[in-house]
């Protein structure tokens, strides 16, 4: 019976109630009562739950076993700081020697083509079959072999993605557009036969080396070893090895060039069109050590960027782009007057180089016309004479030759070329000739520079890329080098022969790294000068749609889109100018698909790969990631542990170099180790120290398999059959696996395997669970599960991890991590079994998460849920189902959002609006006029025009690009972190008529919280929390000075050492126009004269 006190209180709080009532009913608000959420009852199902999961955690993981054996071997390790600078230089040494060894092999090919074409003399007869890569093995309906189609042995080689390959001979592929039988091209594969045993030596030297070749500059590529190319199903094959970057970058120096394009009415229809492809195929041979301009001319100037006037820009992808979709809007009409346009052209080119910017190399005037009224010998008198520094290409467009004449003129009075472009099949040969013009000093001075391409992805070979659509697409570099013709009396010309290069995976590099010895979250990474990626363990060069495709931007990610945290550029800007040191800065790292965030503080140490345009970093975490231990066991101990079947090694870490002799590649690391410490194979090449340490890791981690074993065997039928697999990794990479089911009752089938690249230890790496495990406090385990579980309903499984320190403080490296695999089915029970819990000794409980008042939810330290009444919000962000709730606690302090950035985003094409600027880029005067020409022009068309070429290759491409629906793009994004200090709290939200309550509070020993919420009020005002990214947009259409801004950036880049732009000695009398030429010595001497005796 209540007492008279409490009869009072109760009076007095009634009374209160309708005065707040009455107040609310005054305003016109009506509220309904919340409900009430005992924080000692949450606290109570909290501990429960926490208690009994951790308790199966501990239990089946074995963690305080291994804990405990670690401990038993504290005395005999030696902790150790790691010195980064000294880590990062020895790195930079390893690689610096594997380099060589790849422009060794280039340099032997070099010598052996320059002296067997010394010795060749040119037989325009010459009949020599050869090996044709697309004929051979190819027989006619009798049975015979075809021409060049001779029987090649090829054997599937495991070294080459096990491809069908020839290793004792290479084959000759040749360009659909080429005769196969050209006197040039059978002379130059008979002399460039020779190569063959030196491809042969390479590889016997270096068996790590994988594709070598030679690229002639006559159009054929010589491969080895010899493969079989296959047509495309068009039956074409459109490789043209001079059109690679690894062949330009040889062959040429780094250049200024300012495009002219006649845009006058004589241009219109078919001329304008092979004109744009022309401009295109001139943007596709500059790289990003090059600048350039596009000028469109009539009776005035036409800037085809109309804010990039009077500058270059960088010849990166994006900027070639750019002008790409301005170029499509020109249209013909007015007067040419090209006379205004080559002085802008030589002003552009003399004041760019004033400035530093620009390559400080090779500079030239790209003419696109369909004729020339003149000479203008005055202009170049003017800006180009005698020293004829800047080279002018003329380009005739058109099968007209009336004013052919003064565009060869120009071309070799002023050391450049002159073609003659009819078709659009006739652009790519045609624009190429410039190159090998632009490499003619390089040959003159005898300098073979010694290049190397930024990282890219070869599709050469269709059935390599075929093969590796299931494996991954392997990021490589090139490293080339030119070959001159050594004959004397071509010496003045500078011919170039071709140029030689061999490939060298990503991957050989990170071989060199002991992943072992950068920590937990440690990493290194390269770059190029020009601050672009070479390897880094967040570049993303592939997206999905439908299947793996690359991204067009992935050859040119610079450092800072990885590393945007360090907005002033310092350690980017450290490493492009080849510096050593170390920088320092709070990085957030995004792991499990980018959704999760850590923060923590990194340490880069840097410094420069000698004999290479690459950089090298190392980043350090700070904490754990700073300290590395030493174990000591004898070899007998760890030998006789590492026999065990649940034992393996990281596959991508490089314990023992297996690719020195080919007996060994197809043995597995562990395999290697074995034989290695039995002594079977002296000539195996290991690191002693880390297969000391996987030694140490063995011998203390054994004693868990007993463990496990005993559990499987005692484990009841009934009792926590949810446990499915136990699982072990060592800071070694060494993992050991238990199944507590049958391997065909697993849940999830793909967990720790091959395919299962987030969980397993590779290269860039440790697997997810070990990271995540050692970022939680010591003793307490990470509970995950896959995202969208409860929509996607793939692998309904709970993943728990802890990590196993050496020592009880900061400072102690994370020695190992261990896990189960549960159910989620299982794990959602002990949750829901733990919520019906009561504080009251009559059993009845004042709140139940079966009741309808309240919603029950399990989220963990990201806000992602793990279990909800609603099966279907499981692996759900929370903030997208409890909006009100989720921003409650986000103004409270419990969770903090961090915004993310990812510059390698993809996101849907939008349509660009109309510049609309002036006639010459209006599209509906272009649509009209296109029409009328092909009423009036169609049959010149189908006479002059090779249709089949047009359609394939300028149709096709424009096909593909319209269906393309996604593009680079730029994003943010945030992710949420659970503040630490705060275990619980709770509180009530004001909504638009109720008011809402919530209660949560953190699960013991783990990353979880529960969250009790009031359903009976919806709180539908306040809207859900997204993840969901944002493009953020840079360029606003309407602001013509921000769109300036960032297309004239450009962040600091250091130019390629090796410069030959001029030589006096250069012979110019082959410059596309010899008929003419001799007509027109006098002009071409007459101001050079002048000039000389004025002075």
């Amino acid at each position: 019976m209540a007492g008279p006190g409490s009869l009072r209180r109760a009076s007095r709080g009634a009374s209160a109630l309708l005065a707040t009532a009455l107040l609310y009913a005054a305003l016109g608000v009506v509220v309904r009562s919340e409900q009430q959420i005992p924080l000692s009852v949450v606290k109570l199902w909290a501990s429960a739950f926490g208690g009994e999961i951790k308790s199966i955690a501990a239990k089946y993981s074995g963690s305080q076993l291994l804990q405990k054996k670690y401990k038993e071997y504290e005395k005999d390790v030696a902790i150790e700081e790691i010195d980064g600078l000294q880590l990062v230089k020895k790195l930079a040494k390893n690689m610096e020697e594997m380099f060589h060894k790849k422009s060794e092999a280039v340099r032997r090919l070099v010598e052996a083509a320059e002296e067997a074409h010394l010795k060749h003399e040119f037989d325009a007869d010459l009949q020599y079959e050869y090996f044709n890569a697309v004929l051979i093995n190819e027989r006619d309906k009798d049975g015979n072999f075809l021409e060049l189609g001779k029987e090649f042995i090829l054997a599937p080689n495991d070294h080459f993605n096990n491809l069908p390959v020839n290793i004792s001979l290479s084959d000759v592929q040749v360009p659909t557009n080429m005769y196969n039988k050209d006197p040039a091209i059978v002379n130059g594969v008979y002399w460039s036969e020779s190569l063959n045993k030196v491809f042969v030596d390479n590889f016997d030297r270096d068996p790590s080396l994988i594709w070598q070749y030679f690229g002639s500059a006559k159009g054929f590529f010589r491969q080895y070893p010899g493969i079989k190319w296959e047509p495309d199903e068009n039956g074409v094959i459109a490789f043209d090895c001079r059109n690679r970057k690894w062949y330009i970058q040889a062959a040429t120096s780094p250049k200024d060039v300012v495009i002219l394009v006649d845009v006058s009415g004589s241009m219109k229809g078919l001329r304008m069109t092979i004109a744009k492809q022309t401009v295109s195929s001139i943007l596709d041979t500059l790289g990003d050590d090059d600048f350039f301009n596009i000028i469109a001319y009539n009776e005035e100037l036409h800037y085809v960027e109309p804010c990039l006037n009077g500058t270059l820009v960088q010849a990166d992808r994006t900027n070639k782009e750019h002008f790409r979709e301005h170029l499509d809007k020109l249209f013909a009409k007015g007067i040419g007057m090209l006379d205004i346009a080559l002085n802008e052209a030589f002003n552009i080119l003399s004041d760019f180089n004033h400035t530093g910017q620009g390559s400080i190399c090779s500079q030239a005037i790209m003419l696109i016309t369909d004729g020339a009224v003149d000479t203008y010998d005055t202009i170049f008198a003017k800006y180009n004479w005698p020293e004829r520094k800047v080279r002018i290409f003329t380009y005739l467009i058109g099968r007209e030759a009336a004013f052919a004449d003064n565009l060869k003129w120009m071309a070799c009075a002023n050391k450049g070329f002159f073609t003659q472009i009819s078709t659009l099949a006739d652009v790519q040969e045609n624009v190429m000739e410039y190159l090998h013009v632009l490499s003619r000093p390089k040959v003159i001075d005898q300098e073979h520079d010694v290049v190397w391409t930024e990282a890219y992805i070869d599709s050469t070979l269709p059935q390599a890329q075929k093969l590796a659509d299931d494996q991954g697409l392997v990021l490589m570099t090139t490293v080339a080098m030119p070959v001159f013709s050594k004959q004397n009396e071509t010496r003045s010309k500078g011919i170039l022969l071709g140029v030689v290069g061999t490939d060298v995976p990503v991957k050989e590099l990170l071989k060199t790294i002991p992943k072992y010895k950068l920590g937990i979250h440690g990493y290194a990474f390269a770059i190029t000068n020009n601050g672009y990626i070479l390897t880094h363990p967040e570049l993303r060069p592939l997206y999905e749609e439908g299947k793996k495709r690359r991204k067009p931007n992935y050859s040119s990610v610079d450092l800072s889109e990885v590393e945007w945290e360090d907005r002033d550029d310092v350690l980017r800007n450290a490493m492009v100018n080849r510096k050593t040191g170390k920088f320092s800065m709070e990085v957030k790292k995004t792991v499990d698909k980018g959704k999760r965030v850590l923060v923590m503080t990194n340490d880069y140490y840097y410094t420069d790969i000698k004999g290479t345009p690459f950089s090298l970093g190392v980043a350090l975490s700070r904490g754990h990631g700073k300290y590395f231990f030493r174990g000591n066991v004898t070899v007998e101990e760890g030998l006789h542990d590492l026999e065990h079947p649940d034992v393996s090694l990281a596959d991508e870490w490089s314990y023992c170099n297996t690719d020195l002799h080919p007996e060994h590649r197809h043995l597995s690391q562990l395999e290697a180790i074995k034989l290695y410490l039995k002594g079977k194979e002296p000539l195996l090449q290991c690191d002693k120290e880390l297969i000391q340490e996987v030694l140490f890791d063995a011998v203390v981690s054994a004693p868990i398999e007993a463990y496990w074993t005993s559990l499987a065997l005692n484990k009841s039928e009934n009792s926590d059959k949810g446990v499915e697999v136990a699982f072990l990794g060592t800071r070694t990479g060494l993992s050991r696996i238990n199944l507590f089911v049958g391997a065909e009752q697993l849940t999830n089938q793909d967990f720790l395997k091959a395919g299962d690249k987030e969980n397993i230890f590779n290269a860039d790496h440790f697997p997810l669970w070990y990271r995540r495990a050692a970022e939680q406090i010591p003793g307490s385990f990470v509970y995950s599960i896959p995202f969208s579980t409860g929509t996607v309903n793939k692998s309904n499984v709970v993943t728990a991890s802890t990590s196993i320190q050496l020592l009880d403080e900061r400072k102690s490296p994370v020695v190992a991590a261990v896990g189960i695999q549960m159910k989620l089915e299982f794990f959602q029970r002990k949750f829901w079994t733990a919520s019906r819990q009561c504080a009251s000794l009559d059993g009845k409980c004042s709140i139940s998460c079966d009741d309808e008042t309240v919603n029950c939810y399990l989220i963990d330290n990201n806000g992602f849920i793990l279990v909800s009444e609603d099966y279907t919000q499981t692996g759900d962000f929370f903030g997208e189902v409890e909006g009100a709730v989720m921003n409650k606690l986000l103004t409270m302090g419990s969770f903090k959002r961090i915004t993310l950035y990812d510059y390698q985003a993809m996101c849907r094409a939008n349509k660009e609006s109309s510049d609309g600027a002036h006639g010459l880029l209006d599209p509906y005067n272009a649509f009209l006029a296109a029409v009328k020409w092909i009423m009036t022009e169609f049959v010149l068309f189908l006479v002059e025009f090779n249709l089949c070429s047009w359609w394939h290759s300028d149709m096709t491409a424009k096909a593909q690009k319209l269906k393309q629906t996604l593009e680079p793009c730029d994003t943010e994004y945030p992710a949420f972190v659970s503040e630490r200090t705060i275990k619980e709290t709770s509180g009530n939200i004001a909504c638009e008529d109720c008011s809402k309550s919530f209660v949560i509070q953190q699960i013991p020993s783990s990353n979880l919280f529960m969250v009790v919420v009031d359903s009976s009020c919806l709180c539908e005002s306040v809207a859900p929390i997204t993840m969901a990214p944002i493009e953020i947009r840079y360029i606003l259409w309407y602001n013509e000075s921000l769109k300036c801004e960032r297309l004239k950036a450009q962040k600091i880049r250091r130019r390629p050492e090796s410069c030959h732009g001029f030589h006096p000695e250069e012979n110019a009398r082959e410059c596309g126009g010899a008929p003419s030429l001799q007509a027109k010595m006098v002009l071409i001497l007459f101001p050079l004269l002048l000039m000389l005796f004025s002075r």
